[in-house]
């Protein structure tokens, strides 16, 4: 894949959980560190799963991070020679998280975002559509089905082992005690009803 030598861009790693989005990002961070680039790296205060001050993938590779509450607290740590910034759950951001990744991308600065490209109703997840339009570049990982072996694109949430309600609360940070990964095939929401299905 060809990137530009000058000048900043934003590149999106999205898809479902499980698919190995965290430990991605973490790549790239590492790949920078070894080129001396200097690297600030946010996630929202609400991730605390595994760290408070880290982005941890579900293997426990870490990379130290700053928690911020809303998009726009980036821009208070900015600094001169800060090559590469890095947003990881950006789905849990408010909008301006967008027009945050443009600015620092306009300053010659590269952005790095993850996050879930769908909620668990299987719909587009907070500001992350805007996100996936106006990067760059895209990488969208699938996990694997834990019903059917095949590629899942789809985070099943489970509440007490049964698929969670459509009206359910969006947002319920948690790891493989209330998720796992499901292909379309086996993605359940209860109360979930396609339009053209009640056409029928």
């Amino acid at each position: 894949m060809h990137q530009p030598i000058f000048g900043g861009w934003i590149e999106v790693v999205c898809g479902p959980m499980f698919a190995g989005k965290t430990e991605e990002i973490i790549r790239r961070i590492r790949r920078l560190e070894y080129a001396k680039k200097n690297v600030l790296v946010f996630k929202p205060t609400i991730d605390n799963r595994y760290a408070t001050d880290e982005i941890v993938s579900h293997n426990k590779t870490k990379a130290k991070s700053i928690n911020i509450n809303q998009a726009r607290e980036i821009l208070d740590h900015i600094k001169e020679n800060t090559h590469a910034v890095v947003i990881d759950e950006a789905q849990f951001l408010d909008d301006e998280v967008v027009d945050v990744a443009e600015y620092l991308a306009n300053k010659g600065i590269r952005v790095i975002v993850g996050g879930l490209d769908r909620d668990f109703r299987g719909e587009p997840f907070g500001p992350m559509p805007q996100l996936l339009a106006v990067a760059e570049f895209v990488v969208k990982l699938t996990a694997i089905c834990v019903v059917s072996g095949q590629p899942a694109t789809r985070t099943q949430r489970l509440i007490n082992g049964k698929p969670a309600r459509y009206d359910d609360e969006i947002v319920l940070v948690g790891a493989s005690e209330s998720y796992e990964p499901r292909s379309r095939e086996f993605h359940e929401v209860i109360g979930k009803v396609n339009r053209f299905e009640d056409d029928k």
